[in-house]
Formats: structure tokens, sequence, C-alpha cells
């Protein structure tokens, strides 16, 4: 890449709604993505399945958001991280956001970056650990997107990570602020639960490298904070298919069952704050843990916009420059 040309860094998110009245068509976007959700007759019926279950999930989604103020903060971190990244780097680098299922969309901002004048990119996927259903189908809009709007851009794509030091360090540090919260004579019995977003059976059946990811990732991190047991597993298991097991709830009632009381939660899959950490973990699993007995209950702050997160991706993206 030129020294002296300004480079657009673009980060790549799913999104989320930015309003309660926004959860229907995000969630319509999210199930017509065929990348995602393969129905058997094929695409001809894509559009009114979405249709239909955006509808009948709308309402119960909804009222997730409202538990949360109302709308996804995905958006309002994934810029943070992004202008955060780019000051890290220097001040030819421009911050760009696209999302997958909401606002800005591939297609606004690569011409925006056009209108700019801006002839190279560096494209970060948000996921460290690949699947075709997130970082595949992110990359793959992408790429359709600038061919159509942007033919001339050059761009690197940054598509795993999890595995790159600089961000297991990081999240070894929110594991261990996370057992910070917990009394001096509770440490030693915490129970550390690492929760990942759950793919169909199906996916890690064809060849994705998710789960062996996930778990590089979080033996690596454990290797860093010490002595503590620890487990994995996959939430957000919904619709009748079969899922990547063990599923969390069952998780955190096995745990109780044992006699655990204390637990620390660690979101594992995503890099910041939105509706499975805040809702799902903060209220629902939080919720359950206490019924089933555990009477300390704690998650590990997500990445977000902490500073060590933001110096080891924009040193993955100079290591990549260098390549």
């Amino acid at each position: 890449m030129p020294a002296d040309q300004p480079v657009a860094l673009i980060l790549l998110n799913m999104g989320g709604p930015d309003s309660l009245a926004a959860v229907e068509p995000f969630l319509f976007n999210l199930f017509a993505d065929r990348e995602l959700i393969q129905l058997p007759a094929g695409g001809l019926l894509q559009k009114p399945f979405a249709r239909l279950i955006s509808h009948f999930r709308a309402k119960k989604v909804v009222e997730n958001y409202r538990q949360i103020g109302g709308r996804s903060p995905l958006l309002e971190w994934t810029n943070k991280q992004a202008v955060g990244i780019a000051e890290r780097l220097g001040e030819r680098f421009r911050p760009y956001v696209i999302m997958r299922y909401w606002q800005p969309r591939a297609e606004q901002v690569l011409a925006d970056i056009k209108a700019a004048g801006i002839q190279t990119a560096v494209v970060v996927s948000l996921y460290p650990h690949y699947t075709g259903a997130t970082t595949g189908s992110s990359v793959n809009d992408f790429k359709k997107a600038a061919a159509a709007v942007h033919p001339e851009l050059e761009y690197r794509l940054i598509e795993e990570w999890y595995d790159w030091p600089g961000y297991l360090d990081a999240l070894a540090n929110r594991v261990n602020e996370g057992l910070d919260a917990f009394h001096d004579l509770l440490r030693d019995e915490v129970q550390i639960l690492f929760s990942a977003h759950a793919l169909p059976q199906k996916f890690i059946d064809r060849g994705d490298p998710y789960q062996q990811h996930v778990e590089a990732t979080v033996e690596q991190v454990m290797e860093r904070v010490g002595y503590y047991d620890w487990s994995i597993a996959y939430q957000s298991r919904s619709g009748p298919v079969k899922w990547m097991e063990p599923g969390t709830e069952e998780t955190i009632a096995q745990l109780a069952a044992a006699g655990h009381r204390a637990l620390l939660m660690v979101p594992v899959s995503f890099v910041s704050d939105h509706i499975e950490t805040l809702q799902e973990i903060d209220i629902e699993y939080r919720e359950l843990a206490v019924r089933q007995g555990i009477v300390n209950f704690q998650r590990a702050p997500s990445l977000n916009d902490h500073a060590d997160f933001l110096d080891a991706m924009a040193a993955l993206v100079r290591e990549h420059l260098r390549r």
C-alpha cells in the first residue's frame, strides 16, 4: 500500500436494531441470509420464510431489547473500536464500519469510501472464530458490494484471529477483572464458564473450524489466567435443529447440581456488548443461575473499547500489512 495514500480501515460485524421498530426488519434480514439459514427447498422460499419467522419472533425479541434500553449498542461499540484502532495505526487510516444485517450496509459504506477517493482498504472481520455463517457471510457480502460499487478498491482481508496473542492477552485481562469481582474468600471456588454463540451442528459437520477455534482460544486464555476450573458452552440455541453442545443453560444447571455456588461467565465469541451479553447472560442466565442455587454470579467485562484490545487489533493489522 502506498505510504502517502489514505487507507480505509473497515470493520465487519453483525449489526443490531437501532430501535424497537427496527427489530422485525432486522430479523428479516438475518433469516433471509442463505449463508446463515439454508432451507431444503432452496432460495425460492427463503424470503417468505424470513417474513414469517421474523414476524413471529419479533414480539419476544422486542421485549428483550426493551430490557436493555430499546436498541442494540453494537454499532456504538464497533464505531469506537474502528476509531480507536485507526488512531493507533496512524492518520492515514480512516475508520469505517459495515454491518451485515442492519445499517450501515456494505453498499452505502463503499460508496462513501469511493466518494472520498480512497483506493485501498484493510477489512477486518470482528468475529475472532471463523464460520461461514458469520465471517464467511460478511466477507462475501463485502466482496459482492465492492465489485458492484467500488471495483477499483484494493483490499486485504483479515478473516480470523482466534489465536492472536494480543487478543488472548486482552481476553485474559477481562477474565481476571471478572475474578476480581468475587470476595477473596470465594475466588478459589469460582467456576469459569466461557459462553460462545451456538451454531447448528451441521456447520461443524461440514468442516467449519469454529468450535476448534473457540476451544483453542479458551485453552490459551486459561494458560494465562491460571488454575481455575473452566468449561465451554454454547448459547442462543433456538429452533428445531440440532445445535452444538453443550448448551449454556444445561451447563449452568449441571454446575449448580454439582454444588458450585460461584460462577464467572465469560462471553468468548463476542468482542462487544450486545443483546447476548446484556440480556441473555446478564438477565436470563443470571436468573437461571440464582434459581439453581448459584448465589455468586458475575460476568467478565466485554472487550468493547478497552485499550489493550484496541492495541491488539492495531498490531494485528500491522502484522498483516507487513506480509
